[in-house]
């Protein structure tokens, strides 16, 4: 178990590290956020199973030991960048989430430094909302989105500098 304090490094997302998020398994309600088998997304070519997209906007997150913490997409948009977070579900609801959710901001702030940064979030997932507000962000919008499960209610929240 990593402990407190953590210092979180960002670096481009190695192939093996693809691999590993591949496995990874959250408990319900948080298992929507699994992925499909890393075989099958790098033969469908869909997220960073595409070697160009993983490259140009996915970053892994890691500890001074280097070991794989999370992820996030640094999507870019017209102004924006939009941030998709993932971290190691073994280290979720640890304390460690501010720390991580700002080495990812930081990063997306220095590759990005003229847009907006922002994210979405499901509206039922409290414990992410709360990480996010503490980390400098605020809902600033609320609407449905489509999801692999239906229409669901999305918050957006910007990060304020």
């Amino acid at each position: 178990m990593i402990h407190l304090p953590v210092t979180f490094h960002v670096v481009p997302m190695e192939t093996s590290h693809a691999e590993d998020i591949c496995q990874w398994s959250y408990e319900p309600p948080y298992n929507i956020y699994g992925w499909m088998p890393w075989q099958q997304m790098e033969e469908l070519g869909i997220e960073f199973g595409d070697a160009r997209l993983r490259s140009e906007q996915y970053v892994s997150v890691l500890n001074d030991e280097g070991d794989l913490c999370g992820f996030a997409q640094l999507f870019p948009m017209e102004g924006v960048v939009r941030l998709g977070i993932g971290m190691r579900p073994e280290l979720c609801g640890h304390g460690m989430g501010q720390h991580f959710v700002r080495a990812i901001v930081q990063a997306a702030v220095l590759r990005y430094p003229e847009r907006e940064v922002d994210l979405e979030v499901l509206t039922w997932n409290q414990r992410a909302i709360r990480t996010y507000q503490k980390s400098g962000f605020t809902i600033t919008d609320t609407y449905e989105r489509m999801t692999p499960t239906g229409s669901k209610p999305f918050y957006c929240m910007v990060y304020e500098k």
